[in-house]
Formats: C-alpha cells, sequence, structure tokens
C-alpha cells in the first residue's frame, strides 16, 4: 500500500492579456436566504467585506452556499459558506472557504482559506476507515469544467488543514468493502495515453490515507454513468458505464475486499464486448437489486440492409458465475424515448422489430423463414393530450404517464394464436418499463 502524496493545482486564466473570471452564478439571482443564513452572511462580510458573490455547489446532497453542519465532532454546528472574491487579481485565487461558529448566539468568522479552482463541484462531510475525525470533502473545477480537483479538510480548534489533494473524474463516499466503513473512491480518466484506474482510501487511526487500486479496463477519459448494485450475494459493485469513442460507452465494474479493489473483467476484451450507444446505460431491468449490462444487436431480417436502416434488440446480461457474463433478457430498448420492453420467452429468436415511421410507432411481428409476419404489438409514445386521447378511443392501452406525455400499447389479432407468440395486456404490463 502506498501513502498518499498530496498535489496542489494553481489557476490561471489568461484572454486576450486580460484576466477575469466569470460564472453563471453571476448571471442568476440568488436564492433568498433564511434567518439563519441572513445571520451567517453578516457575520460573513463584517469579515470579508461586500465585495463578494456567493458560490453554490452543482451537484451532491449539499446545494447551498451555506452548509451548517458539524464538521469538528464537537457536538455542534459550524458553517461553511463557500464565496468568491469580486476581483481580477491575478496574485490569488478569487475562490474561498470561510468558517464561521457560533459563540453566545452570534455567528463569527473564525477561518478563512482560498479553494481551488473556481467551481465547487461537490461536496461531503464524513468519516473515513477507522479514523474517528470528520472529514471535509470539497470538490471543485476550473472554469469550463473540464479538470476537477478534490481536497479533503480536517477542521479542528479553529483551524482548517488540508489533508489530501488530487485530480479527479469522480468522488464518493460509500462502504464498499461492507467492512461498516467509510471509503473514499476516486475514479481518473486516463492519460497521456494510459488507462484510467480506480482508487479507495482508508483513513488509518494513525492520519495516514491507505490507498487501494486498480486500472480500468480503457483509456477511459470520461464516465457517462455510474451506480451502485449487488454482483452476488456477498459482493456490491460500482457499474462504470465509459465513454470509449465517439457516441460509444462500455461498462467496467469494479468492487473491493479485505485485500484490494478490483474488477470483475479479466481482461479488456470482456468490458469491450459491452460497448454499445451512448445513453444505453446498465440498469437494473427486474427490481432484484442486480444491475444488468445493456448490449446492442441487430433484429431479425436486419443483417443484410445498411446499417442507418438497421433496426436493434438489446439483450441484457449479468455478471454470473466466475465473473463471466450471462444473458438474462432480451428486449426493444428505446433510447430517445426512454422505455424498455423485455421480450416474453416464446419470442426468444421468434419475434422482430419495425418502425412505422408513417404512425411513429414500433411494431413487434414474429418472424419465420427469413420474413416478417403478423403483428403482435404496438408502442406509441405520445407526447400530447390529443394523441392520447385519439389512441385511447381506438383500443389502446396505457402503460404510464410522463407528464402530459403517455406510453401506449395496442394488441391486435387478439384471437390469432396459430402461431403460439400472442401476448396479452398483462403480459405487456410486465414486459414494459420506463426509465425515469
Amino acid at each position: 500500500m502506498k501513502i498518499l502524496k498530496l498535489f496542489v493545482f494553481p489557476l490561471v486564466i489568461l484572454l486576450t492579456g486580460c484576466a477575469f473570471s466569470s460564472s453563471i452564478d453571476n448571471l442568476m439571482s440568488p436564492p433568498k436566504l433564511s434567518v439563519e443564513q441572513e445571520q451567517i452572511y453578516s457575520a460573513l462580510t463584517d469579515a470579508t467585506g461586500t465585495s463578494i458573490s456567493l458560490k453554490y455547489p452543482k451537484t451532491g446532497k449539499y446545494l447551498s452556499a451555506f452548509i451548517i453542519d458539524d464538521i469538528d465532532g464537537d457536538g455542534g454546528n459550524e458553517a461553511v459558506v463557500f464565496y468568491e472574491k469580486n476581483s481580477i487579481a491575478l496574485e490569488e485565487n478569487t475562490l474561498r472557504i470561510n468558517i464561521l461558529d457560533r459563540s453566545d448566539g452570534k455567528w463569527r468568522s473564525v477561518c478563512d482559506t482560498p479553494a481551488k479552482g473556481a467551481e465547487i463541484e461537490k461536496v461531503m462531510i464524513s468519516k473515513l476507515g477507522s479514523n474517528d475525525r470528520t472529514n471535509l470533502i470539497i470538490g471543485s473545477s476550473l472554469i469550463n469544467r473540464s479538470e476537477k480537483n478534490v481536497s479533503i479538510y480536517n477542521y479542528i480548534d479553529g483551524n482548517i488543514e488540508e489533508t489530501f489533494s488530487e485530480s479527479y473524474s469522480f468522488i464518493d463516499v460509500t462502504d464498499l468493502d461492507k467492512d461498516n466503513e467509510n471509503e473514499f473512491l476516486l475514479l481518473s480518466g486516463a492519460s497521456a495515453g494510459g488507462t484510467a484506474s480506480a482508487q479507495a482510501f482508508k483513513l488509518k487511526e494513525d492520519g495516514l490515507y491507505y490507498r487501494y487500486s486498480c486500472n480500468l479496463s480503457g483509456n477511459f477519459t470520461e464516465f457517462d454513468s455510474l451506480n451502485y448494485g449487488k454482483i452476488d450475494d456477498d459482493r456490491t459493485g460500482l457499474y462504470i458505464d465509459a465513454v470509449t469513442g465517439t457516441g460509444l460507452i462500455q461498462t467496467d465494474i469494479i468492487y473491493m475486499d479485505n485485500t484490494n479493489l478490483k474488477k470483475v473483467f479479466s481482461t479488456a476484451d470482456e468490458s469491450a464486448f459491452t460497448v454499445r450507444p451512448t445513453g444505453c446505460t446498465s440498469f437494473d431491468v427486474d427490481g432484484d437489486g442486480i444491475l444488468e449490462i445493456p448490449v446492442q444487436t441487430i433484429s431479425l431480417g436486419y443483417e443484410d440492409v445498411s446499417e442507418s436502416e438497421q433496426m436493434k434488440t438489446t439483450e441484457w446480461f449479468f455478471v454470473g458465475r466466475n465473473n463471466k457474463l450471462e444473458k438474462k433478457y432480451t428486449s426493444y430498448y428505446s433510447i430517445n424515448d426512454s422505455y424498455i420492453f423485455v421480450f416474453p420467452e416464446k419470442w426468444e429468436n421468434h419475434v422482430t422489430v419495425k418502425h412505422d415511421f408513417i404512425n411513429d410507432e414500433i411494431v413487434f411481428c414474429s418472424y419465420e423463414d427469413g420474413k416478417a409476419g403478423r403483428e403482435l404489438l404496438r408502442i406509441y409514445f405520445a407526447t400530447d393530450p390529443p394523441s392520447i386521447e385519439d389512441r385511447l378511443s381506438n383500443g389502446y392501452m396505457l402503460l404510464k404517464t410522463k407528464g402530459e406525455s403517455a406510453y401506449l400499447s395496442y394488441i391486435p389479432y387478439k384471437n390469432d394464436n396459430t402461431d403460439g407468440l400472442s401476448i396479452t395486456e398483462g403480459d405487456v404490463a410486465v414486459g414494459f418499463r420506463c426509465r425515469e
């Protein structure tokens, strides 16, 4: 195991010979402050002056410029405020962190320190590993948000100390190895042609960070979607849908045991098998806590047509025995309309999919002897009330509403089951999934 080294990233921005700082925060009206926030803000400006702008985290649990929590473990709350000096000086970074404490019912500023970057991306407050201290974890970014840095601070007795600093693509606090102690999880995109990596840090009682790491399966520079899910009864994994090319993603899965951070896939080829279009992300199709990985295949009958004319079906894989992918379902997956229809087992290798462009409906048809046969099901995504009412009046079934939009289905030839492929409205309801 390696003891962490700290890195500091300066920010210097030049444009046509002039330095400036700008963000979307300056273009928006700030939210109205509560009474307590007004008191904190007044104490802040008493210490810093009024020429400041509040900064708001972009993601995560804490989305306010004012974070009120017990960050030193003394049983009382402190206030953490992010702000920016309204200055264009190059000598110092304008983004700052101020810590305020309350004494005799009044807030006062006790600590002020510069923050890295220009924007606050994410804030977490948590204990890590076996160490009992509370950690203030702050992810920040440059103006274009393409480069991110995370710092971990320890606040005690009115002083704040940076104990960790590193660049990142994704950060989180989680108990990945199920030992009832949180780890700090960090993903880094590939740089200089190298592979991307995952790292987990435990903070030991000696105050040192111990690192566990593994390389990912490709030269990933961006991550499209990240979700936790069961791998089996004993392990929890992070399912990483990473960008692997223009308009493409693929999945890697990491987990942690008592020895190290590990990958499910032993070879890069196993991960590369999951390559599919962006937006076709991993998903718990059946709600059992295990995420399935979608892989697209060419629908029956479209093998010899141009790629632009091909229809695709989606097969869903899960991690089975010996960490190998096993197929669980076949479906039609509409990425644009955010729904999945899982094929009944009797449809396997006997049904294909068409797009009725005139009515803008997806049509499921029997397939035999190299050609499409009778219609079995139609699914339509209606985006306005008149379309919904029109379909319902013509025998369509309402599957789900989404705002003013709705998913509807229609089963033609209900009494014709000569090929054994007919389904009921109950079968449609069971097979339909809407991705929120």
